[in-house]
């Protein structure tokens, strides 16, 4: 029987319980090892769940095994994805009811928050979607699942739970984690992480974010929203550097508006735990300045797992904040290893490591019988932050595309341009296109709106299989839709080659004599 000793989950309610049962079964017997293995996947994240499935359902008599120290399903489902979609729903319903006289709607004085609820709500979202990413359903599929620490003994060999597994192949899927912080005092004084905040019971009146990226920003409005006062700290002058300064000037000033306060080019000193909650010393605009909150939540990056997999012994190049070295196959440095996800990749999403694990299994089963390989550098990644208004992003940025020597012009819808959003009520925003000079080829967008990760699937269809703009003007959108902002990024262009052609005609008129 599995010991679960490296479970951090709470409260163990009936929803914590019934998610165990699924990802981490406490009465869990790992199998007999099988005399030699064709694939073993260290790790049930995405990246891991994805390749075993994969592999297992080929249905051409592969052994496969997969290994997890933790929770399957990996952060996406246990403290990521999963729980954070979940208190964003229930904060979008806050704002929306507060919010809701503009719409004719007379809302009650008082919005009451549940916060107990909400969280067990969460609870029991996670618990519903694991039996997807479960043991038992993974034993169904043929393979081998193994609860425990794996690591590599020699080449060919993993040990996990006091058993040998053989191995023709491995792929390494063991994620990465937050990191923590390097800030006096805060490990004495207590700090949240996202694999932790998803714990909480009793809503913190008072709570600091540190860190404007992608994370803190979603969570820090999640919070506002549910009856916190977030004070969010960003060493930067602008939250969401990574993304374009107008996208995330949007976002930065409905933050504000919603009550968080801000407070850029910080530099925490220290940390202290007091009677009464736990103070802030940070450095801002040339003062030192204090603040007491309750809680604190640390979200400033991921370090990959690397630890205790004794790479050295067999050969696999790493780097602790890089993770494990890959090429454009996902092979590492040892030819019979490959890695996938958080582990080796700058894409840090969920559905990059499917991707990824897609790869992988075509790269490891496929290749040595000459049928192709794939290359991680051919996909199209788009990306979403999940604040409201959202902002999604696929391919180059304009700087990026200036940077490579990619000459391009840029298309920008305001939704206030777009019906849909002028009746919805959702006019922050816009959907911004960069193309090829020259030519119809979309090199990247950028949208920004309530649901702009909806949205940006169309661009990344039609970036990842060559449809221009023209075409895409061809396509007919639904009527009202805010999806329509992007038919009119493309009717614009079309409006520039019939202008130029305009004007041709216009010269050539013009020496008839």
């Amino acid at each position: 029987m599995i010991s679960d000793s490296s479970v951090n989950l709470s409260p163990m309610d009936e929803y914590n319980q019934q998610l165990l049962a699924h990802v981490h079964p406490p009465d869990w017997v790992n199998p007999t090892p099988a005399a030699l293995y064709d694939l073993v996947v260290i790790g049930a994240g995405t990246a891991g769940l994805v390749t075993a499935a994969g592999a297992a359902g080929l249905n051409i008599g592969l052994k496969i095994a997969l290994i997890e120290r933790n929770l399957m399903g990996g952060d996406c489902l246990n403290v990521g994805c999963v729980p954070s979609k979940c208190l964003i729903r229930s904060s979008r319903v806050a704002a929306q009811m507060r919010d809701a006289e503009r719409f004719g709607i007379r809302p009650p004085q008082q919005v009451e928050i549940d916060f107990p609820a909400v969280m067990a709500r969460m609870r029991k979202v996670r618990a519903d979607i694991s039996p997807h990413d479960s043991a038992r359903r993974f034993q169904n599929l043929g393979i081998d699942v193994f609860l425990g620490e794996g690591r590599f003994i020699k080449p060919g060999q993993i040990e996990v739970a006091g058993q040998i597994l053989s191995y023709k192949k491995a792929a390494i899927a063991t994620g990465a984690r937050a990191v923590r912080p390097q800030i006096e005092g805060i490990e004495s004084a207590g700090f949240l992480t996202n694999e932790t905040v998803f714990n909480l019971t009793e809503r913190p009146n008072r709570l600091a974010v540190i860190g404007g990226g992608p994370i803190g920003c979603e969570l820090a409005q999640a919070f506002q929203r549910l009856g916190c006062q977030v004070i969010l700290f960003h060493r930067g002058s602008h939250i969401l550097n990574k993304e374009d300064a107008d996208a995330a000037m949007i976002v930065q000033q409905v933050l504000v508006r919603e009550g968080v306060q801000l407070v850029l080019n910080s530099q925490i000193q220290r940390v202290e735990k007091t009677p009464t909650g736990k103070v802030i010393h940070f450095a801002t605009q040339g003062q030192d300045r204090s603040i007491e909150v309750d809680e604190i939540l640390v979200g400033t990056g991921r370090a990959p797992n690397v630890e205790g997999l004794n790479l050295e012994a067999v050969g696999v190049e790493y780097d602790s904040r890089q993770g494990v070295k890959i090429n454009d196959y996902l092979q590492t440095t040892n030819p019979k290893i490959y890695a996938a996800g958080d582990i080796c990749m700058n894409w840090k999403f969920t559905h990059a490591a499917d991707a990824a694990a897609r790869i992988a299994i075509k790269n490891v089963l496929f290749a040595p019988f000459g049928l192709g390989r794939s290359k991680l550098s051919d996909l199209v990644m788009p990306w979403v932050t999940y604040t409201d208004p959202e902002v999604a992003h696929v391919g180059l940025y304009e700087r990026e595309a200036q940077e490579q020597g990619i000459a391009v012009k840029t298309i920008k819808i305001p939704l206030e341009e777009v019906d849909r959003a002028i009746a919805d009520g959702e006019t922050e925003g816009f959907v911004k296109i960069h193309y090829r000079q020259g030519s119809d080829t979309i090199v990247g967008a950028t949208i920004v709106a309530s649901h702009a990760g909806e949205m940006i699937s169309e661009v990344t269809t039609a970036i990842a299989n060559g449809i221009g703009l023209g075409k895409l003007s061809n396509a007919i959108h639904p009527y009202p839709t805010q999806a329509e902002g992007i038919k009119k990024a493309a009717d614009r262009y079309k409006r520039t080659l019939l202008t130029a052609k305009a004007q041709k005609l216009l010269d050539l008129l013009a020496k008839l004599p």
